[in-house]
């Protein structure tokens, strides 16, 4: 294709970009340069660091739980193992609000049923140890988006060919040793896919955060949403560059990642 049709396509592809990212991300920066304040802020910068810190350990534990799970299914591929580990991505047809409120039920019940136990035997109320904490944010996360992991690492994991398992046993390796010698070393591109997607998905949450969030802790999603919601959008308009941009990189590295896998013959 060559000429001015060759023109009418580059300016189709780009639509999206330009309307979708572009031009709204060009808005946003000029209203953060506008009251640049924002960002010098303390504030700011404690609500990008619970964002990011967040992000950082639910991938990380998605990451195990996904590469856990899906090596359990290759070990042991039957039928109970395989509907286990579908249930496990259930989640993530699931509504963000539904998980966490399907999460802080249980989570109250253990918690009253803690604390009821501490004072009838020592006089002293434990509190919230599970519900409204960083662990029951963190659980909703990873209700929420382990199907995300578990799929990049089966994926992974079904382009290593079974005779390496085979030759592996061979030479007296059991699961966990082939798993930490041969298969995670093969799985690096799929692992960082993995890990990238959760950590995106976890920074731009924002109901399962509203609701699972512990008191006076904030994310620069929910800091967007406060802020928008009262009309203040130059005020919000650096969070949400934050957000843009924080999710902007993992997803150029990831696209990196498979222009990069593609080359690469399967083992």
């Amino acid at each position: 294709m060559q000429g001015w049709r060759a023109g009418v396509a580059v300016f189709a592809c780009a639509m999206p970009i330009i309307w979708g990212l572009l031009i709204p991300a060009g808005d946003l920066g000029l209203m953060t340069l506008r009251s640049p304040d924002q960002i010098l802020s303390n504030q700011f910068w404690n609500f990008a660091t619970n964002s990011f810190t967040l992000a950082t350990i639910t991938a990380l534990i998605a990451l195990v739980l996904g590469l856990v799970i899906a090596y359990s299914v290759r070990l042991v591929n039957t039928a109970p193992v395989r509907f286990a580990s579908q249930i496990t991505a259930l989640g993530y047809a699931v509504p963000g609000s539904v998980i966490a409120v399907g999460t802080l039920i249980p989570l109250g019940w253990v918690d009253n049923t803690i604390d009821t136990w501490v004072r009838d035997n020592w006089q002293i109320s434990t509190g919230l140890l599970f519900s409204g904490t960083i662990f029951a944010l963190v659980f909703g996360y990873l209700v929420r988006f382990l199907a995300v992991s578990l799929g990049g690492i089966t994926t992974g994991l079904e382009k290593i060919k079974p005779n390496l398992d085979k030759a592996a046993r061979s030479l007296g390796h059991q699961p966990v040793a082939i798993l930490g010698k041969v298969h995670i070393p093969l799985l690096w591109s799929s692992l960082m896919t993995a890990g990238i997607l959760v950590f995106v998905d976890v920074m731009k949450e924002l109901p399962a955060t509203m609701i699972l969030r512990p008191f006076n802790f904030n994310t620069l999603a929910v800091r967007v949403y406060n802020l928008a919601s009262d009309e203040r959008l130059s005020e919000a308009a650096s969070a949400a560059l934050a957000i843009v941009l924080i999710g902007l990189i993992p997803v150029l590295i990831l696209t990196w990642q498979i222009r990069n896998s593609r080359s690469l013959p399967k083992v």
